[in-house]
């Protein structure tokens, strides 16, 4: 980017902007990761939920989250999101506080699958958000910030969520937790500007800066015509199917993390959720490491690699040794989360890198809706295996041949964009 552009944007757009994402987001969180929680902490038990249909409760979010990815993404691109996730904050609270009045199982399969629902545009449209605002040379850490939401959430959640089980029962720590997102509703309604245009704490000049530089950066983009033509790009497709596979161990692990503890160590629950936040503060060093350097020296796809890699290699290792060399595995484990974490901001950078304005946020929201089904599948059935054979084995194995396969896709895939102008050349020759 030119560097007197560079010196032109403001640098006062961390401040206002990277707060809003993060809390809309680590609400969002806190209300889909606190059922690994309840369901440790006498849910099951009270519905009367054996392990099989425990496991497709919590899975059921990630097949409601998974349909409504597409359409919100592109109404986020095409619309606002203002008023889609103001609507979206207020309807997942009402849900998450509605999951402790429960007392049937059909019931809370309804609430679960409409949470999924309510929560399915956030993701794109946040990722759509941030790339309105952050050119390339600041985008992973952009997302990064977005995405630290995640570990830093489950690391308080992990930690409060045990105390208001210990005080409250389940019931009261899901009402409790449900609140938070209708109050930041109106907050939301107040503070966001979906694009430069629309900041009035921006001057002219510095509007302009910033559309120009986003406008530079979309010359280098080889053009898509249409949304059809960009899910059907073999990168775009790639990409969906990295994030599925990464997502099966990713949420696998989130989602049960606190039970597979539980039972391994037989400690009460207010020690599972001290254990169970470790990973989740090792990821936020991590994760902004890992985007310093991606956005330093522009890679990517080595961040994704590498991390990935040690994830799946520590999943494999935890399970090598087994629940006998406790301390050991979950040392091994705690690496493994932390990893997992640590390349979502590179990754979801590299999409705007690579697919034109036109098309990306369509083609960014079809890679979050692949990664909502790979959750669905990896919640499901990690559940559905502990439950099955009594122990965690099964499940690590896969979780960790999961991550396996994204790694190798990971390395298969070319983490570039092809000039517009080197596209031109080759169809005239």
């Amino acid at each position: 980017m030119n560097q007197t552009i560079a010196g032109l944007l403001p640098t006062k757009r961390w401040s206002r902007l990277i707060p809003i994402a993060f809390i809309t987001y680590s609400l969002a969180y806190l209300d889909r990761a606190n059922y690994g929680f309840g369901a440790a902490a006498g849910l099951a038990e009270d519905l009367n939920i054996t392990p099989a249909i425990s496991s497709l409760l919590g899975a059921l979010f990630f097949l409601g989250y998974f349909c409504f990815q597409v359409p919100g993404g592109i109404y986020a691109e095409k619309h606002s999101a203002k008023r889609m996730i103001f609507w979206s904050l207020i309807l997942w609270g009402a849900l998450a506080t509605a999951t402790g009045m429960v007392h049937s199982v059909a019931l809370l399969a309804v609430i679960r699958f409409l949470l999924g629902v309510a929560e399915s545009v956030v993701m794109p449209a946040m990722l759509i958000f941030l790339s309105h605002w952050f050119t390339r040379q600041e985008r992973s850490r952009a997302n990064t910030f977005l995405f630290l939401g995640n570990p830093i959430t489950v690391l308080w959640m992990s930690i409060l969520s045990g105390y208001l089980v210990n005080s409250f029962g389940w019931r009261g720590m899901f009402i409790i937790e449900g609140v938070p997102a209708i109050l930041w509703a109106f907050i939301w309604w107040m503070v966001y500007a979906d694009r430069p245009k629309d900041a009035a704490w921006l001057s002219e000049r510095e509007k302009r800066a910033v559309e120009n530089a986003l406008a530079a950066e979309q010359q280098a983009i080889a053009p898509v015509k249409n949304y059809r033509e960009a899910f059907r790009s073999p990168k775009v497709l790639s990409l969906a199917f990295i994030h599925f596979f990464w997502n099966i161990g990713m949420y696998g692990f989130i989602m049960w993390l606190p039970s597979i503890l539980k039972t391994a160590s037989g400690m009460g629950i207010v020690a599972t959720g001290w254990l169970s936040a470790a990973p989740y503060l090792l990821a936020v060093p991590l994760m902004l490491g890992a985007s310093w350097i991606s956005d330093k020296f522009q890679q990517r796809k080595a961040i994704v690699v590498t991390f990935l890699g040690l994830g799946a290699a520590c999943f494999i290792a935890s399970f090598t040794l087994g629940a006998s060399h406790f301390w050991i595995s979950w040392t091994l484990l705690v690496i493994a989360g932390g990893a997992m974490y640590t390349p979502y901001g590179p990754f979801f950078a590299s999409i705007p890198e690579m697919i034109p304005r036109n098309v990306v946020a369509g083609a960014m929201s079809f890679v979050v809706c692949f990664g909502a089904l790979g959750s669905f599948v990896g919640a499901w059935i990690v559940g559905y295996l502990n439950g099955l054979t009594g122990s965690p084995a099964a499940s690590y194995i896969f979780m960790g041949g999961s991550l396996v396969i994204a790694v190798l896709l990971t390395i298969l895939t070319r983490f570039s964009s092809t000039s517009a102008a080197s596209t031109r050349t080759a169809s005239a020759s």
